[in-house]
């Protein structure tokens, strides 16, 4: 990551200007040229890499004594491993340039207060064998890495991600033009869980505003003001998320056959939206494109004095697209009064959202996916759901 960084935290700025070859890429401080004792006692280098913790540009306090180490494991001058320091070794991929092959633990009573007292301290440990053999080893080697801002489509890190040790996972979806056709409860929801992501672009299709009854099926809690402004849906919803994504690209329009054009040439979609004959003609061109995409469905009625109904998940993949036509999905245009008043149902959007972007991370591996169904159902009633159409 930048200079801007290093500079605006003393302690790792510290390291830096005390001669220790740092930089920071994502959510990771990365000590190089530390040497070291290999087993056959010859003094080799290696790279300590700690998780870091950041707010308004700063790195803070360590959350973790733990660290990692890329290179092979640091031994004493007899050759045996330096217990001290033992975790685990497992070659892992913290990032897709982070490389790692064991962590260690040392943890001070009080714990590291700053980022430069850790890296020194396994520092220390790790290197004192070699100069035994080599007193002029040091890791201060007063080499200048040239570090470079990387272009991120989030406004800010995702620290959530390196402090799970999961960004490396969570990066291929990296890329991906993703679009959300229709913006009310239910895709207003999947927004809200895009926009924490890695993926390229979210295109948001929509020409409706986001009126009263809206506020009350969405993420979000708009002010009295903010409702009498009648924006658009997509205009409204930009203006939250992009404060977190940098790459939302909105179309305040309804998708027909005279734009539908417009969706070849995005690699996933999300469909929210209850009109038969519009679904038909995006169906039609999502799979002449290859493109892949999510339906969703919601179906409630009243029974009585409570509510019940139906939520639907059904995925088309470029291997599976005949369900689709085959009685999964209903093009007849059946108004569902109960949906269409203002009766709270805001969990619902938010649980059909959930499902689609769930099904949506299991395609493109973040998720583990052993049953490959290609639809399924939620029934609320009896709190049972049913995976169909599954694909070898």
């Amino acid at each position: 990551m930048s200079h801007k960084l290093i500079d605006h935290s003393p302690d790792v700025k510290k390291l830096r200007d005390n001669g220790y070859e740092v930089e920071v890429i994502g959510n990771y401080l990365l000590m190089h040229s530390v040497p070291y004792l290999s087993a056959n006692k010859e003094v080799v280098k290696g790279t300590l890499v700690s998780n870091v913790s950041i707010a308004n540009n700063q790195v803070t306090k360590p959350n973790t004594h733990v660290i990692h180490f890329a290179g092979e494991f640091p031994c004493n001058i007899d050759g045996t491993i330096i217990r001290q320091l033992q975790h685990s070794s497992r070659t892992t991929n913290l990032t897709d340039k982070i490389v790692v092959n064991h962590s260690f633990s040392n943890k001070p009573a009080n714990g590291y207060q700053n980022y430069y007292d850790k890296m020194v301290q396994y520092a220390e440990i790790i290197s004192a064998p070699a100069r035994n053999i080599d007193p002029s080893v040091t890791a201060r080697t007063y080499k200048v890495i040239e570090s470079l801002d990387e272009e991120s489509v989030l406004n800010y890190s995702d620290t959530n991600s390196s402090k799970a040790e999961i960004e490396a996972i969570n990066q291929k979806l990296s890329g991906l033009k993703i679009g959300i056709i229709g913006l009310g409860g239910t895709g207003s929801y999947i927004l809200d869980f895009i926009a924490k992501t890695y993926v390229g672009e979210i295109h948001l299709y929509d020409g409706d505003k986001f009126l009263q009854h809206n506020a009350f099926r969405a993420p979000s809690a708009p002010s009295l003001e903010e409702l009498n402004e009648s924006v658009l849906k997509v205009d409204y919803l930009y203006n939250i998320y992009s404060k977190m994504h940098k790459h939302i690209i909105t179309h305040g329009l309804f998708i027909n056959e005279s734009n539908v054009g417009m969706l070849k040439d995005l690699d996933f979609v999300f469909v929210c939206i209850d009109k038969s004959e519009i679904k038909e003609l995006i169906f039609k061109k999502l799979e002449d494109k290859g493109v892949e995409f999510i339906d969703t469905g919601i179906g409630v009625e009243r029974v009585d004095d409570s509510l019940i109904g139906m939520i639907r998940t059904t995925t088309s993949t470029k291997n599976k697209r005949d369900h689709v036509w085959n009685g999964c999905i209903s093009f007849a245009d059946e108004d569902n009064e109960e949906y269409a008043s203002n009766i709270q149902i805001a969990p619902l959007n938010c649980l059909n959202a959930a499902f689609a972007v769930i099904k949506f991370y299991k395609r493109y591996g973040v998720l583990n996916d052993l049953e490959n169904e290609h639809h399924s159902t939620y029934s609320i009633n009896v709190n049972q759901l049913v995976s169909d159409e599954i694909s070898a």
